[in-house]
């Protein structure tokens, strides 16, 4: 039989991943002139950044809440806001990113049941994805066939094209298959009711795109408050179609919190409009830390113990 690996394994080694990608990218994206631009970046701009990451927390512990509510988990905005920092805590803290949001899960199992707490955390995030997802294909289709665009290379554009027409089929696929008899409809009805529920509500759905809005506008503008901090000018097409594949690339789990991933992207993807680099790795190394200062105050919630809050337990699945 063959042993599992440890997980301190794996965590040495995502550590690892991240070291040697950073220490592989100062030098082929002219680490020196990186740090420099860092060094001597604008601190009005990355406060700005974390001034807007701050409120993208907010917005998004919001948008959990109001998910949780609709299966049937009724909190307050506090214990939110309170849940979601110590979730970024621990997830800027160690390897993967979603260590934090499944301790999330687990410390709310006791309201409804696990199933319903881990689906109100799954959803929230796919949700924020949704919308990262869908500004990237409609700046992509503008830029890519209007003139005067970017120039879009097609060792990328053509995966992009195809991640993008298979992102828009997934609802289509999933919403079909739900009609489909026998274990494949069931499997498929399982997965679209708390999507259906959580989303497609009259009432809940115009709180989801505005929440959904605000969370993916303050997570672009941050990373270009980080551009221009370090003496880099982000046309607005650049923003909205090159910064959601950087930050896509921190949902891949092999380095700590994407970082490495991140700045690789950054580096290869800036020329396109027009930057160098080097302005690239100083952009998202920015980020990065301006991520990190911004969810400090999670370790004071870490601190401090939490009020009893009366909360409102109901199945997951009966209507209102």
């Amino acid at each position: 039989m063959i042993r599992s690996v440890p997980k301190w394994v794996w965590t040495a080694g995502q550590v690892a991943i991240a070291a040697t990608l950073l220490a592989l990218l100062w030098q082929a994206a002219d680490g020196p002139e990186a740090a420099r631009s860092l060094a001597s970046a604008e601190w009005t701009w990355l406060a700005t950044a974390v001034a807007l990451l701050t409120v993208q927390t907010v917005l998004s512990a919001l948008r959990w809440q109001v998910t949780a509510r609709q299966l049937g988990i009724s909190f307050g905005p506090a214990h939110a806001i309170r849940e979601y920092y110590l979730a970024q805590v621990v997830n800027q803290s160690l390897p993967g990113g979603m260590v934090g949001d499944a301790a999330r899960a687990y410390r709310g199992r006791e309201q409804a049941g696990f199933l319903a707490s881990g689906q109100a955390v799954v959803i929230e995030r796919l949700v924020g994805q949704i919308a990262m997802f869908l500004t990237l294909a409609i700046a992509f289709a503008a830029t890519y066939a209007v003139p005067g665009g970017l120039d879009w290379p097609q060792w990328l554009s053509i995966p992009v094209m195809i991640s993008v027409l298979a992102g828009l089929t997934v609802p289509l696929v999933l919403w079909t298959a739900v009609n489909v008899k026998g274990a494949v409809g069931r499997l498929a009805s399982r997965i679209w009711s708390p999507l259906d529920r959580a989303l497609a509500n009259r009432r809940v759905l115009p709180v989801q795109v505005g929440l959904s809005i605000g969370t993916t506008f303050c997570n672009l503008a941050a990373f270009a408050a980080c551009a221009k901090g370090v003496g880099v000018e982000l046309p607005l097409p650049a923003v909205a179609a090159l910064v959601p594949l950087i930050l896509f690339t921190m949902l891949i789990p092999i380095s700590v919190s994407g970082w490495g991933l991140r700045e690789g992207a950054a580096a290869a993807l800036f020329p396109l409009a027009g930057a160098s680099a080097s302005g690239g790795l100083a952009s998202s190394v920015a980020f990065g830390l301006s991520f990190i200062v911004a969810v400090l105050p999670g370790l004071v919630f870490l601190q401090l113990k939490p009020r009893a809050e009366k909360v409102n337990m109901q199945h997951p699945y009966k209507s209102r």
